[in-house]
């Protein structure tokens, strides 16, 4: 049973990554911050699960505090790292703080691998590396284009760092998972997306379903795409969490190809906002009221992921499409 560390264990992609990681066998050790989650979600886990996870209340830009987790477990086997700043609008208002959280926590991280002799991580990165982006879809070695908003950019910065890292660092491994938009719940309901300010389109969906929003908005009808509203790649979050466990597994195993891998998790489709909008009135039988807005800065144009290469070395393989996001995700609404 190999020890796993997961920082922000308890925000939405985290707490199903444990619920996944421990189906699979794995121990499991989370850190978080609780900026944007609660530990209340670990009631869940263990519901789901049986086993009670250990969460670490701390912020991983402190180094003490941080080394101070290291040195408690010993025997850790590998890192998720999901801890990051993560709204989009947010960084455009404060780029600084995101610069500051999200990099300086990998580094941390980073730092206390080496001092520790822990040789295994993956990186939480995100599609939005690639910007607008000139091929659809995106492959693992499609070029960056300009990052369109400054927490893009600090994945783009992270995903750097690390490649550095492991040149220098030959006894390291790391894998780099770039995912494209994760929504929906678990499906017995007992977690799913957390309620603190929604900013991403499934819950803003739901939530306005439910009756806690009056309307939703559609950020721009005018782009480029066949309903002029933007293009995503929207990936149910369990299939996501189980990526994350099969990375794992794939350098416990010594599989790698080399010290440092890339790779997309998407379902391979791209889906309109609109279109997201129409699969939830389908699945809830209900009309949604929502409104059309001006474009939203920082918003990419449309962004789908080619998904051969995770398919092909972690074999992973996304079970759920869209219907099954919204279905999940209401559900999950509805429950809490």
């Amino acid at each position: 049973m190999s020890k796993i560390l997961v920082t922000g264990g308890c925000g939405y992609i985290g707490s199903h990554t444990l619920v996944d990681l421990i189906d699979n066998g794995f121990e499991v050790v989370s850190i978080d911050n609780l900026i944007n989650a609660s530990e209340n979600i670990l009631d869940g886990v263990k519901a789901i699960t049986g086993k009670t996870v250990q969460n670490y209340h701390i912020d991983l830009c402190d180094k003490a505090a941080t080394r101070a987790v290291f040195q408690a477990h010993p025997d850790i086997a590998g890192i998720i790292h999901f801890a990051a700043l993560k709204y989009v609008g947010e960084s455009v208002e404060q780029p600084l703080r995101y610069f500051r959280n999200n990099l300086d926590s990998l580094l941390n991280i980073l730092e206390c691998m080496l001092e520790f002799g822990v040789k295994n991580i993956i990186f939480s990165s995100s599609c939005s590396v690639y910007g607008n982006a000139t091929e659809l879809p995106v492959t693992e070695s499609t070029p960056f284009q300009n990052a369109e908003s400054p927490y893009a950019r600090t994945k783009q910065m992270g995903e750097h760092i690390l490649q550095d890292f492991c040149f220098q660092e030959k006894n390291t491994n790391a894998v780099i998972l770039r995912y494209f938009n994760p929504a929906g719940a678990h499906e017995s309901t007992l977690i799913g997306e957390a309620a603190t300010a929604a900013t991403n389109l499934v819950p803003v969906i739901t939530e306005t379903a439910a009756g806690k929003r009056a309307s939703m908005t559609v950020f721009g009808a005018d782009y480029p795409t066949r309903d002029g509203s933007c293009v995503r790649d929207y990936i149910h979050v369990m299939d996501l969490a189980n990526a994350h466990t099969k990375a794992i597994q794939y350098l416990l195993a010594n599989r790698q190809e080399s010290n440092c891998e890339t790779f997309n998790l998407g379902i391979g489709e791209g889906v309109t906002v609109l279109e997201a909008i129409k699969a939830f009135e389908e699945v809830a039988s209900q009309k949604l009221n929502y409104v059309i807005g001006p474009r939203r800065a920082g918003d990419v144009i449309a962004i789908y992921a080619n998904n051969n290469r995770a398919t092909a070395r972690l074999g992973w393989l996304a079970k759920r499409g869209i219907s099954d996001i919204m279905r999940t995700a209401w559900e999950w609404e509805q429950k809490r």
